[in-house]
């Protein structure tokens, strides 16, 4: 039995990343528990996804990405994944920052720049150039060119039939003929990324749509976004595009709209849609966990574009832009994200235990 529990564990590892075998083998000799048992199902991801690369390292990108939320969403979200927490956690700490040879984090983000937004200093990019597709990120630039025109915030907008996204057919929980403020629209639309809010705020400016979508394409030449494009409000059209390096610059921009950095990182939101409350919730999990510090966040995906983030977060006591586009699995982003942050805080300390024993000046 002994030999048995020794090898589902290091099954279970190969999928979540490279444990001590000391650890691991303790971990198998401890006595049957409930504890214990939990861990067969990690075995049985590891085998059923050993010959899927892709989905073994969404599998990691899962552990990692889960250690970012409150304990109220693990908890939740406990019922559904294969491994036990015990694994979990133990997967985590194993899977640390995961560092290449010149100690940067290793980053499964098909495109990425990590910046310090004071000093414009570039701390990691791959890709950063590249031009692709940003899907509901557009919507940070919707938020701005709103603002920007100073319409009344309090102005009842009514979803109509023309809200109704008939490209890709996505789903919305605001229904037609629902009638809420410029303001909730616009919360809804950042939040919780309601395509059909930002279409209506949209459809609602003065001029239309096509005035609209000038304004977006005006506003990213005023800011220097050399490589971004706008042909919609909600980024469900393709043809929105920009560069991690622009995107940057515009997160950087979005940051100094106090009611966009609010309504980003709000977690959760009630409205009364035809006299029935219905909660919204943020699309970034990590918006509630007591470990991050947030200012803007805002997730997007199209199929062209991939799962792609970019937020600006206080890490070090310091604003970093992080953009993070086309990540191929569920968890990557987050998990990516993550990343970052250990990175980040693992590189500090190694500065200070440097400078420590350096001793001080003379």
């Amino acid at each position: 039995m002994k030999i048995r529990n020794t090898v589902i564990a290091l099954l279970g590892v190969f999928v979540l990343g490279s444990v001590a075998p000391a650890d691991a083998l303790a971990a198998a000799q401890r006595p049957s528990s409930k504890k214990t048992a939990e861990a067969k199902p990690a075995a049985r991801l590891a085998a059923k996804s050993a010959a899927k690369p892709g989905k073994r390292a969404d599998a990691a990108d899962r552990i990692v990405a889960r250690a970012g939320k409150s304990a109220s969403q693990r908890e939740k979200s406990r019922r559904v994944a294969y491994a036990s927490p015990l694994v979990q956690r133990t997967a985590v700490a194993a899977v640390g920052p995961e560092i290449d040879q010149e100690g940067n984090p290793l980053l499964h983000s098909a495109a990425f720049m990590i910046a310090d937004q004071a000093t414009g200093n570039v701390l990691l990019e791959k890709n950063s150039d590249a031009v692709l597709p940003i899907a509901s990120i557009t919507k940070l630039m919707t938020a701005m060119v709103v603002l920007d025109a100073r319409l009344s915030l309090g102005e009842s907008l009514v979803i109509a039939g023309e809200d109704v996204d008939t490209l890709r057919n996505s789903s919305s929980h605001v229904p037609v003929g629902t009638e809420l403020s410029r303001e909730d629209m616009l919360r809804l639309a950042l939040m919780s990324s309601e395509n059909r809010a930002a279409a209506a705020l949209a459809r609602n400016y003065p001029g239309g749509l096509p005035a609209f979508v000038m304004a977006m394409n005006r506003k990213a030449t005023s800011l220097g976004l050399r490589e971004t494009r706008f042909s919609d409000s909600t980024g469900l059209n393709s043809a929105n595009v920009s560069s991690a390096r622009d995107l940057v610059k515009m997160v950087s921009a979005a940051s100094r709209y106090p009611l966009i950095r609010e309504f980003s990182t709000t977690a959760n939101y009630v409205v009364s849609l035809n006299g029935r409350q219905r909660q919204f919730n943020n699309t970034n999990a990590l918006v509630s966990s007591p470990d991050w510090q947030i200012g803007v966040s805002k997730t997007g995906f199209i199929n062209e574009s991939g799962k792609c983030l970019v937020m600006q977060a206080w890490l070090l006591n310091k604003p970093m832009i992080i953009v993070l586009l086309d990540s191929f699995g569920r968890f990557t982003r987050v998990a990516d994200a993550q990343r970052v942050k250990r990175w980040l805080e693992s590189a500090a300390v190694q500065q200070k235990v440097a400078a420590n024993l350096r001793g001080p000046a003379t």
